[in-house]
Formats: structure tokens, sequence, C-alpha cells
């Protein structure tokens, strides 16, 4: 997808893998409650993205693979996810290809407690200090430090060793640097800091979405290699870096298996469900054109102002039913609808009824006072939505945040459209 050249300066020619955050295994919770999803095949996705990185490395004729921690999302249920991840490691050294691993927060030796040996070519690094394994016939040396227990709130980094002469040298850290939104802060560190080392190469981990943060020493989050849910969208996969008369190349290679997306579809001033439908149906085939053969999890956000806002009231679910109708109709590509969120609006003049005097005008003016109040807005929720809740499953109960004021005002803008379309002639 893309290719970056910079000047490294050092002799050898070899090419390397760089991948992070694999989270073998890592568990998709409420999936049961999504009618139709391809459960089996989301949950093996991880595995699958593995297999496409060993094949990579084959076909690319790779010297080593670099894997910046998180192998796993937690501590093993049972050996099965071991025993997947040491067959896999197999392949890669019966094709004389060496792995690297430092342990990041989610799989450092504190925290997995079963174990099983693995094949000679695979080093794990130390978790008490950072050390280095030199390659010699390459010109490379590696540098890197397992995290001893998921807290690591201290940077490693001062203590890493000093660049070896006249080698190639890459840094190997699972770190936050300095703060990404949606991770936690573990190993922190900054580019100045790095740069102390005198690295060509810094191969990092723990952040999902990729980011070249520098480019002299080159340091780069590769992402985690399988996005697992919907906050973790676009092309996943690996670094394929090759150092050949001085110059570094690397790419970015997707292996992602299934592929997240977030898509919002504006339907301003669309008035028929047809119309919608067919409009949410070039959405979607846009947002998955040149992505491949794999399989598309879309949720889908509807905005805007359409007397369809009207009908949903009148019949909800109505318009959750043309995505997935739309979806039925994009040719050439596998999509999962995991979700349908609804921010549409009446294309009534809202304000103008509100200033009224019959039983439209105080609903709506009930409505602003409890979205302004939070107490309130809390009180209502569970008067309102007491019996609702009591019915759900306890699976859902759990993921239900019933706290979450954006959510509340979205349920409440939902009952005034009921309202409002049961009354007739108002909207």
């Amino acid at each position: 997808m893309e290719n970056e050249v910079n000047t490294a300066g050092r002799p050898g020619s070899f090419r390397f893998i760089h991948a992070a955050d694999l989270h073998i295994d890592s568990p998709l919770r409420g999936l049961s409650r999504y009618a139709g999803a391809p459960v089996e095949r989301l949950r093996n996705a991880t595995r699958r993205a593995l297999e496409n990185l060993v094949d990579l490395a084959l076909a690319e004729r790779v010297q080593f693979v670099l894997l910046a921690g998180d192998l796993y999302d937690r501590d093993w249920p049972d050996f099965h996810t071991g025993l997947f991840f040491r067959e896999q490691m197999v392949r890669l050294g019966r094709a004389d290809i060496a792995v690297f691993i430092v342990q990041g927060n989610h799989d450092a030796q504190g925290t997995i407690t079963r174990e099983l040996p693995l094949p000679a070519h695979v080093k794990v690094f130390s978790s008490r200090s950072a050390e280095t394994v030199h390659l010699a016939a390459l010109g490379v040396a590696i540098h890197g430090r397992s995290f001893p227990q998921r807290e690591v709130p201290e940077d490693f980094v001062p203590q890493y060793p000093d660049a070896l002469p006249g080698q190639f040298n890459i840094g190997m850290l699972h770190t936050s640097l300095t703060g990404a939104a949606g991770h936690d802060t573990y190993a922190p560190t900054d580019i100045a800091t790095l740069k102390t080392r005198g690295y060509d190469y810094w191969a990092l981990g723990h952040v999902h979405a990729r980011a070249v943060e520098c480019e002299s020493p080159r340091v780069v989050f590769p992402g985690n290699l399988q996005g697992r849910h919907a906050n973790e969208t676009g092309p996943k996969g690996c670094e394929l870096v090759t150092q050949s008369g001085g110059q570094m190349e690397a790419r970015f290679v997707p292996l992602d298996v299934v592929r997240w997306h977030q898509l919002t579809v504006a339907l301003d001033g669309v008035e028929s469900l047809a119309q919608a439908t067919q409009t949410i149906s070039v959405a979607l085939a846009e947002a998955v054109v040149g992505a491949g053969d794999r399989l598309h999890a879309l949720r889908v956000h509807l905005t805007g102002r359409t007397p369809l806002h009207t009908t949903e009231a009148q019949q909800p679910g109505t318009l959750e039913a043309a995505v997935h109708a739309a979806a039925q109709d994009v040719a050439g590509a596998e999509l999962w609808i995991e979700q349908v969120h609804l921010q549409l609006a009446s294309p009534i003049d809202r304000a103008r009824l509100a200033q009224g005097d019959d039983a439209v005008a105080e609903l709506l003016r009930l409505v602003d006072e409890l979205a302004a109040d939070p107490a309130a807005l809390v009180a209502w929720s569970s008067k309102a939505c007491g019996d609702v809740l009591h019915k759900l499953p306890a699976e859902a109960k759990a993921e239900t945040d019933w706290s979450d004021l954006q959510a509340l005002r979205e349920l409440l803008a939902d009952a005034e459209a009921t309202l409002l379309a049961r009354l007739g002639g108002a909207v």
C-alpha cells in the first residue's frame, strides 16, 4: 500500500517482517446476539491473519520476523492457543526464518501461566534487562526487552544497549510512547529518547493503529494484525522491510481476513425506502471497493433530515432492514452488517413546533428539559426502560451502559419520534 525509502548507511542485504499485537484467540463477546453473524470466521480471524503472515514470510523469503508484543490477548484457557502459535513458528523454522519476540502487557511473563517450549529459532527477549542478538552474517543487531508483568510504568529505553558500530541496529519495544487514545500507558518513552540509542529501526508494538512516528531513525507501530471490532477499522497487517545497498525500503502489507468499517450514510432529502436502499447500497460498494475478497464487517450510521425518520418511528426496524437489503445488492464482496445506528431527524421545523401551546409543543419542551438535565435523564431512562432491561439476557445487561448520557439522549430522541408519529399529522 505504501513505499517509503530511507538511507540507512549500513552494509548488508536482507529482508524482515515487523508485526505486533496478534492477540491470537482474542475473545469476541456478544456475537450471539447478532442474527446471522459469521461467528466462527470472526473467532478464527486472528489465527488466519497469523497464517497469512507466515505465508508472506515464506513467499518473500525474509531472513527474520519481529513480533513486538501481545501475541496473546490473555492467559490461555487451555493449550490450544499456544500450540497453534508454535505450529506457525515451526513453519517458519523449516524455512530457516528466525523469529524475535518481545512480550507486552497482554502476554507478559507474569500474565501467561501455561507454557510450551518454543523451537530453537524463536528468541524471546529477557524481561529482566534489555539484551542484544547479533546476526553477524547479515550485519544486524537486534535489541529488545520483554515485559516482566502487565504493568510497566518506567521507560526501558535508557537501559537498552548502545548501537553496535557498522551494523544495522533494530530496537524492539512494546510501548505507548507518549500516549495514544484508547491505549493504556505502558513503558512510556519519546522519540528523542529512542534516538539516543543510535539505532536504525525501532520495531514498536501496543498501538493498534499503524503509525510511522519518525523517519530517521524509522520508528513504526505496524498496528495489530487483525481488527477485532468496529473500532479497529481499515487495513491491518505488517511491515515488510528490505535493506539493500545502504537503502531501506519499507512497505505495509495488509493481512487481515476480516476488515472492519464504520460507514456514515447521509439520507438528507431521501423520501422513499427504495431510494434509501439504493443510496446505502452505493455507499457500501464504495466502502469496500478494492479491499479484496476478505469478509467486510460494517457498522453503519444513517444520518440526515428525511421523512424516513417518521417511517422508522411508525415501524421500528425498517431502516435496519433496508441496510441489510442494500448489503445483499453489493456484488463481488462479502458483507456483514454488524450494527445500524440511526441519527436521523424529521424534516419538520422542530423549533417552531416547540413554541406552540398544544400537546406536541409540550412534548418537545419536555424532551429538551430531560436532555439538558443529566439526573433527570437517568431517572427517566430507569423508569421508562426498567421493564425492558429486566427482560434482557444477562450478557446484554452487562454490556449496556445506562450511565452513557449520549446513548440515553439518542434513546430519548427515538421515544420522541415514536410519539410524534403516533400523534399523526404533527410531522
